[in-house]
C-alpha cells in the first residue's frame, strides 16, 4: 500500500505525463510486460536490498534468489509468474525447509518491491498463501569432550597444521607432498576468529565484520553500530580479551580478509578442518552459539542474562534454551525425594520396631 506521500507524487507524474501526451496506463502495461522475473531480481538486490538491507542480509538474499529462483523462474515475465510456480519451487526444496521457508520470504518481499515500483500488478503477490513447511531445531550444544578436542584441533591447524587425511590412511599417490607437507595451517586470524565465536556466542558477521576501532579492551566491550539486531555490546570475558590483546593490528579490520579494507568472507575452509579433526562432522558455526548459551542456561545464570550476552531482542528467543536450566528442578526434585525416603525409612523403621 502506498503512503499518502507516494501517492500523491504517483498523481502528479500521472498529471504530468497525461499533461505532455502521455499515456500513462500503455507505459505502465509496456514497463510490466518489458521486465522478466531475472531483471526484477537484478533490480531488487540492486536498489532495495543494497540499499536498505545490511550487508550479510543482502548475501543471502542474493544467493537464495540466484540458486534457486532465477534457474527456475527467471525467463518468465515477473507479472506472469504464478503462485502454482512459486508453490512448486518450494515444494522442491522439502528436504531443506528452512530454506525453503527462507527462500520464499525473499520472493515475497521482491514482489512486495515490485508491486511499489509499479512492476507488477497489486495485490497479486505469487508467494502469499503458500503453507511453509514445519522447520527443525537444529541447535547442537558441545560436550566438554567436544570442546576440549576443538581447542586442541585449532591450536594444531594454528601451529604445526592438520593432517590431509586421518592417521592410518594410507597415499593414494606416490607422487603426494612429503608427510610435513601434507597439513591444512590455519592462520592467525581464522584461529583467533574460531576462539571469539566460542568464547563470545557471537554471531559469524558480528566477530568477521568488527573494526579494531569497536574494541574496548579498557573496558572489556565489543562496541558494535549494527548488528542483525541493531547496535549491539558484546561483553569480551577474560579469555576472549586475551585473544584481541594478543592478536596482531595488521589492518583497520580485527580479522583480517584478502584485502586490507575488506572484511573476511567467512570461516568455511578453516571450520571445515578443525571440526573434521576434532570428530565434529556436521557441527555448524553457529552451533558455538548455541553450546555457549547453553552453558549459561545450565549454571543458572538465568535466562533474561543469557538472552542480554548473545543480544536477543525478544525473551522468547532465549526460551529455547530453558529446558537445560535443570539446577533449579534438580534441587525441587531433591528435596522432594528426601522428604519422600525419609517418610519411608519412618515407616520402615515402625514396622521393624513391631510398631
Amino acid at each position: 500500500m502506498l503512503t499518502a506521500d507516494e501517492a500523491r507524487n504517483r498523481a502528479r507524474e500521472i498529471l504530468g505525463a497525461v499533461a505532455t501526451g502521455g499515456d500513462p496506463a500503455a507505459d505502465l502495461a509496456e514497463k510490466r510486460a518489458a521486465l522478466t522475473f531475472k531483471e526484477v531480481v537484478d533490480l531488487f538486490l540492486k536498489e532495495h536490498v543494497g540499499a536498505k538491507r545490511k550487508r550479510s542480509t543482502g548475501l543471502g538474499y542474493a544467493s537464495l534468489l540466484t540458486k534457486y529462483a532465477v534457474p527456475a523462474l527467471g525467463n518468465r515475465k515477473a507479472d506472469a509468474v504464478t503462485r502454482a510456480a512459486v508453490a512448486h519451487l518450494h515444494s522442491k526444496l522439502e528436504d531443506k525447509p528452512n530454506q525453503a521457508n527462507r527462500l520464499l520470504a525473499v520472493i515475497g518481499s521482491l514482489f512486495t518491491f515490485a508491486e511499489r515500483r509499479g512492476l507488477t500488478p497489486e495485490h497479486r503477490n505469487p508467494a502469499k498463501r503458500i503453507e511453509k513447511f514445519p522447520e527443525e531445531r537444529r541447535e547442537r550444544f558441545l560436550t566438554s569432550n567436544a570442546l576440549e578436542r576443538l581447542g586442541a584441533a585449532i591450536r594444531e591447524g594454528a601451529t604445526v597444521g592438520i593432517p590431509w587425511r586421518d592417521d592410518g590412511d594410507k597415499p593414494r599417490s606416490k607422487h603426494l607432498p612429503k608427510e610435513e607437507s601434507q597439513r591444512t595451517l590455519i592462520s592467525a586470524d581464522a584461529a583467533a576468529a574460531l576462539r571469539l565465536l566460542i568464547f563470545t556466542g557471537a554471531r559469524l558477521r558480528e566477530i568477521l565484520d568488527p573494526r579494531w576501532e569497536y574494541v574496548d579492551l579498557e573496558r572489556g566491550l565489543l562496541l558494535l553500530p549494527g548488528s542483525k539486531t541493531g547496535r549491539k555490546t558484546i561483553v569480551l570475558n577474560r579469555p576472549a580479551l586475551e585473544i584481541l590483546q594478543k592478536h596482531p593490528r595488521v589492518a583497520s579490520f580485527v580479522i583480517g580478509g584478502n584485502t586490507r579494507d575488506r572484511p573476511r568472507a567467512d570461516l568455511k575452509k578453516p571450520w571445515f578442518a578443525v571440526s573434521r579433526r576434532a570428530g565434529l562432522e556436521g557441527v555448524r558455526l553457529h552451533d558455538l552459539r548455541h553450546t555457549f548459551a547453553s552453558i549459561g542456561a545450565g549454571a543458572s545464570l538465568g535466562l533474561p542474562i543469557v538472552g542480554k550476552l548473545l543480544g536477543h531482542s525478544q525473551p522468547q528467543t532465549t526460551a529455547r534454551y530453558a529446558h537445560l536450566d535443570a539446577d533449579p528442578l534438580l534441587r525441587a526434585s531433591n528435596i522432594i525425594g528426601e522428604r519422600l525416603e525419609n517418610a519411608m525409612a519412618s515407616r520402615t523403621n515402625e514396622v521393624a520396631s513391631g510398631d
